[in-house]
């Protein structure tokens, strides 16, 4: 039988995620013919991935990160100062994702500097076949268990540095910059 050592049961129960809405987040209305947002698919997907332990979740209002403004980050960054946990997961639309990881990277708050906090996201929604939402979920988990305090961006099984980061929308993946 293995041990869990102590360090990483306290951290695994320190796990906070919180959906911001983003593509992994959509689902097809066929009244209206397009994507969009009802209820997150975040307690669905981590009852998928099975995990060992319960994290927080929290829900902020779902939208596309093409709509989010400063307000917006504004909320993210105060429910990461906010948040008891070390170990943040932020699912995020991928189009502004960078944004985001670069007003929590320069963030001096002492809440967000001795935190882990990691942004992910998907490319397919969670709702459709093939989608790279529960991967990048489980993965980006992990990453935030896992890697120093600062801020990333994990996707696709690659992590960013908040500052090194950047979408290359015609590959339709992430790149350092």
């Amino acid at each position: 039988m293995l041990r869990k050592h102590s360090y990483f049961s306290s951290m695994l129960s320190s796990l906070h995620v919180i959906a911001t809405g983003g593509t992994f987040d959509k689902a097809y209305d066929p009244i209206a013919g397009k994507m969009t947002f009802t209820d997150s698919h975040l307690l669905g997907a981590i009852e998928r991935c099975r995990f060992n332990f319960s994290p927080t979740l929290t829900t902020l209002p779902l939208q596309d990160s093409l709509d989010m403004d400063d307000d917006d980050r504004g909320r993210i960054r105060d429910t990461c100062m906010g948040s008891p946990s070390k170990h943040l997961v932020i699912i995020h639309g991928t189009d502004t994702m960078p944004e985001t990881a670069q007003l929590l990277g320069r963030s001096r708050a002492a809440p967000i500097l001795l935190k882990t906090i990691v942004l992910t996201g998907a490319m397919v929604p969670y709702s459709v076949a093939n989608s790279d939402a529960l991967f990048n979920l489980g993965f980006a988990c992990a990453a935030a268990q896992l890697l120093p305090e600062g801020v990333y961006v994990a996707m696709n099984g690659m992590v960013f540095s908040w500052d090194k980061v950047k979408k290359d929308k015609a590959a339709g993946r992430f790149q350092l910059t």
